[in-house]
This record gives C-alpha cells, sequence and structure tokens, in this order.
C-alpha cells in the first residue's frame, strides 16, 4: 500500500467508533485470549520485557494494564542536563518556533495557538520559542514523565480528529497534531512556563495524568479547562505527569527566555529514551 493511499484511506474510516471499540477491547479481562493477544503483540513488536517491572506477559489480566506496564526500577537513569527527554520513542521534529508556526513535515506547520485549543494568550508566551515532537510507537514505554521539575499551572481538553500519528501521516496530514484530539498541560518550570502535550491518535483509548486521572473518555465534543493556579501540584523532574492507553506523540514548547540548546546528536528519525539528556541551557 503505497503512503499516500495510506494517508487517504484515513479520511474515509470512522476513526472515532474503530478507537472506541479499540478502547473496549484492551480493557477486556478475557483470560487466556488476552495473554495470547499480548504475547503476539510482543513478538511483533519486538517489546523487550526485560525492563517491565512485571516482566510475566501472563500476569496481566487485560491489554491496557500491559500497555501501561511500569519500568523496572534503574532501567530509565536520569540525565543531569537541564531538560531530559520525558518518553521512550523517537523524534519527530525539534527546533525554533517560527513566530508562532510550529513545523510538522516539509511542507506542513501549524500555529502554537490551533495546538493548544485557542488560547492566544498561552501560545504568545511561546512566540519565537522553541518546540520538540515526540513519535512513540507502539513497542515503546507509553507512560511521560516530566522533562523537569513544574508547578501545574492548567490542563486544557481539546476535541479532534483521531488520525494515525505515525511518519507517513505527519508527511501526509496537513495541521495534524493541531488537528487531533489532545491534552494540553502547562506549567511554571526552572526555565520559565512550558506545554507537555498528549496528542490522541486513531485507537488510542484514552489518555490521563497523575492528578486527574483519566480525561477522555467522556469525549464531550467541546474544549475543557481545568485551572489548578490556586493548587501547588509539583511534580519533579523524571517523576510520571501521564500516560497513553495504546501509542501517540507528545508535542513540548519551551519559551524563548528558556536559553535551551538541543543536544548535538538529537535529530529527526532518532531514537530516545526516557531520561536521556534533550537540552541544557545556553
Amino acid at each position: 500500500m503505497s503512503e499516500r493511499f495510506a494517508v487517504w484511506l484515513q479520511y474515509l474510516l470512522p476513526k472515532q467508533a474503530l478507537t472506541i471499540l479499540a478502547g473496549k477491547l484492551a480493557s477486556a479481562e478475557a483470560g487466556s485470549l488476552t495473554t495470547a493477544v499480548i504475547r503476539w503483540f510482543v513478538g511483533r513488536y519486538q517489546v523487550n520485557m526485560a525492563e517491565a517491572a512485571n516482566p510475566d506477559i501472563s500476569s496481566y489480566p487485560s491489554f491496557n494494564q500491559f500497555f501501561t506496564r511500569p519500568l523496572r526500577d534503574g532501567s530509565r537513569p536520569l540525565a543531569a542536563s537541564a531538560l531530559i527527554c520525558p518518553v521512550d520513542g523517537a523524534i519527530s521534529q525539534f527546533g525554533a518556533i517560527r513566530a508562532d508556526q510550529i513545523f510538522q513535515a516539509k511542507g506542513h506547520a501549524y500555529s502554537t495557538t490551533a495546538l493548544v485549543g485557542g488560547d492566544a494568550e498561552m501560545a504568545a508566551r511561546y512566540q519565537d520559542g522553541q518546540f520538540a515532537t515526540i513519535y512513540l510507537s507502539p513497542r515503546d514505554y507509553h507512560r511521560i514523565h516530566m522533562p523537569c521539575d513544574g508547578r501545574l499551572l492548567s490542563m486544557t481538553y481539546v476535541p479532534g480528529a483521531l488520525f494515525s500519528v505515525n511518519p507517513a501521516t505527519a508527511r501526509g496530514v496537513p495541521g495534524l497534531f493541531a488537528r487531533n484530539e489532545r491534552v494540553v498541560c502547562e506549567f511554571e518550570g526552572p526555565h520559565g512556563r512550558f506545554v507537555l502535550t498528549l496528542v490522541g491518535a486513531t485507537i488510542v483509548g484514552s489518555m490521563g495524568t497523575v492528578w486527574h486521572g483519566i480525561v477522555n473518555p467522556p469525549r464531550p465534543g467541546r474544549i475543557q479547562h481545568w485551572d489548578y493556579q490556586d493548587q501547588h501540584i509539583m511534580l519533579r523532574k523524571g517523576e510520571e505527569m501521564g500516560r497513553f492507553q495504546l501509542g501517540s506523540t507528545v508535542v513540548l514548547l519551551f519559551p524563548a527566555t528558556a536559553g535551551l540548546h538541543f543536544e548535538q546528536d538529537w535529530q529527526p528519525a532518532r531514537p530516545v529514551r526516557l531520561g536521556e539528556s534533550m537540552a541544557d541551557t545556553v
């Protein structure tokens, strides 16, 4: 199947219905059938179960519990740099935000305002700043951690489409990451405010955060906003902040005033791991 046809087909598929069905199947506890599905998935995607806190495939009662499995202690040491990579995955893109435009792929960009759900005041804080987009494949660990210390300021659920977020779709669907369903979290960190966005995708059953729990479903079809500035929800560098039920992408935004310099070996398509150095201050 050609890349162009695969992208075109996604416009026709009932993506939300497929996602709801996938979510129900992934949460089902079907005994030996669940174990067989997990065993097939581990073999198909070469999942390294030796890194899991619980490597016993047969002990997971549902696919979701396997998919969001924790890692064993010490498997992801944290670098001493200003920012660490918050997930296992592969670099999609990173670099400068040009005014308010974030580079997606050759020929495609989207605005920070669109990404954060139309909040122009929030978007303005990241004008001419920097961004990083990291894609999580099916084989990856799917919990999301903090790139640095951060005090939670707000969370916004933005409804949207459910296109796949793989590299081929990023090349073929304009404004993909500002088009898909997403959860936008803003923090105050040691280098100023920053945004960590969880982007949904086809068959991503749900997204959740450690302070709220599951954010979706339900899917109310409208923007929802939670303000935490009157609370003191503090998460430390490397601490878990959320998770995907099935795979997706994270997009990080940093202000121009942060003075960040990405690591020299950060290049698109490069595999990355939670805890490795992402950027340091200039």
